[in-house]
C-alpha cells in the first residue's frame, strides 16, 4: 500500500486503471490508455491496479465496477471514471488537471 502512495504522489498526473482479467470493456480500456500514453509520453504516469490481486486498494478507493480510472495529481485524486472512454476524453481530463 505505501508502494502506491509513493506512486500516486507524482508531479506529474497520474492515471490509476482498476481493472480485471475476466472484464471484457477493460481488455477495450487497455489499448486506449496505451494511445494516452504515446500522446502524452512523460507527462503522465499510467498505472494498471488489477482488482482481484488488489482486494483492500479497491475497497480502499471504493472501486466498485471495472474499469474505474482515477486521476492523482501529487497524492490526491482530481478525477474519477468508471467505463471507457475515448482517448481524447482521457487527454483532456488529464490535461485540465494541470
Amino acid at each position: 500500500m505505501s508502494k502506491f502512495s509513493e506512486l500516486i504522489n507524482q508531479d506529474k498526473p497520474v492515471l490509476v486503471d482498476f481493472f480485471a482479467d475476466w472484464c471484457g470493456p477493460c481488455k477495450m480500456l487497455s489499448p486506449i490508455l496505451k494511445q494516452v500514453k504515446e500522446s502524452m509520453g512523460e507527462g503522465i504516469s499510467i498505472i494498471k491496479i488489477d482488482v482481484d490481486k488488489n482486494q483492500a486498494l479497491a475497497s480502499k478507493y471504493q472501486v466498485r465496477g471495472v474499469p474505474t480510472m482515477l486521476l492523482f495529481k501529487n497524492g490526491k485524486q482530481v478525477w474519477r471514471q468508471s467505463g471507457v472512454l475515448q482517448k481524447e476524453d482521457i487527454i483532456n481530463v488529464i490535461k485540465s488537471s494541470n
